[in-house]
């Protein structure tokens, strides 16, 4: 193993110092090509430096290269990743979803499939943004919550957006977990459930954002007339964060947290100078009994989910299968 330094000041002065490492000894030869004993401090650190930094690398790929140590150490860090994944946007965020009076993502999904039959898909699969600060912030799952259960002993696909990491946006890798249980359920013929709460496109991803709706929007037409496709807005969602579930054959609503709309108020203000609330731009009473978006609106998220899993027993699990034996 061999480390090489290189010093220079100038022109003049430089020095080339070569450090060698034979079994367990180290050797050290040196070729001065301008002496200045202004540097001997210089090269003494330097070789000090060397030294440190072969015996360090050379212990490190010890370790790394013992099998057992690796296996370990990937044990550990899956571990570690999984955790960070069930915690979601973290115990504040998680509070201030209940505290709103909602359940987190994984507790909706929790109440939905029958008990112990849910497999999650892509836990830790996380964004690639690296542009505004956006490489700091790889949450696992990157706010999305996807797979396969059985509710009422019949196979379902669903999603959940977590509200609690990036207020749920949608981003490319968050896209591509949504259309990949929805091309699942399309190849065998399955449901597929989304549970919304979303503010919308990630921002920071611009237009790949803006990409990933579309691709999900082409699934939803796929899936349309084939398999049953059921939404359940649970927050405030906004934007493309809407236009999903519009497009889907039913669509559940929670009272007093549920909203959908185009754009939020603050844009409306902004834009018209009307003065107007979440409530009577997109709440409830709007899209049940106004625009008949919504079929249903219920007092919490509980009761939405009893109902959604009452409705699949009415339905077929494709338009070639029966829900009859």
């Amino acid at each position: 193993m061999t480390s090489t330094i290189r010093i220079q000041r100038g022109n003049t002065s430089r020095y080339v110092y070569t450090l060698r490492k034979h079994a367990t000894q180290f050797r050290f030869s040196s070729t001065i090509l301008s002496q200045d004993d202004a540097h001997a401090n210089t090269m003494r650190g330097c070789i000090f430096q060397a030294t440190k930094h072969l015996s360090t690398s050379t212990n490190r790929t010890a370790i790394e290269n013992d099998p057992s140590t690796v296996k370990a150490a990937f044990r550990q860090r899956l571990s570690q990743e999984r955790t960070r994944a069930l915690m979601g946007g973290g115990g504040s965020r998680i509070s201030k979803q209940h505290t709103r009076g909602s359940l987190t993502a994984r507790e909706r999904l929790s109440l939905l499939f029958d008990s112990n039959t849910f497999r999650e898909l892509d836990m830790l699969k996380a964004h690639r943004c690296t542009e505004f600060g956006m490489e700091h912030q790889d949450i696992p799952g990157d706010g999305v919550i996807t797979g396969h259960g059985l509710v009422n002993g019949r196979i379902v696909y669903a999603f959940s957006q977590d509200f609690t990491v990036l207020g749920g946006s949608l981003s490319e890798t968050h896209a591509q977990k949504i259309c990949k249980i929805m091309d699942m359920a399309l190849r065998i013929g399955a449901p597929v459930i989304g549970l919304n709460d979303s503010g919308g496109a990630r921002i920071q991803e611009g237009v790949d954002s803006l990409a990933g709706y579309a691709d999900v929007f082409q699934r939803n037409v796929d899936a349309s007339g084939v398999v049953p496709q059921i939404s359940l807005v649970l927050g405030p969602c906004a934007g493309g964060a809407v236009y999903s579930p519009a497009m889907t054959d039913f669509l559940f609503m929670v009272e007093q947290s549920s909203y959908m709309f185009v754009t939020g108020p603050d844009v409306v203000r902004t834009v018209t100078k009307e003065e107007v609330s979440k409530e009577d731009l997109g709440g409830t009473s709007v899209h049940t009994v106004k625009s008949g978006v919504a079929h249903g609106a219920y007092a919490n998220d509980v009761a939405a989910l009893r109902a959604m899993r009452k409705l699949l027993d009415y339905l077929p699990s494709s338009n070639e299968k029966s829900t009859l034996p």
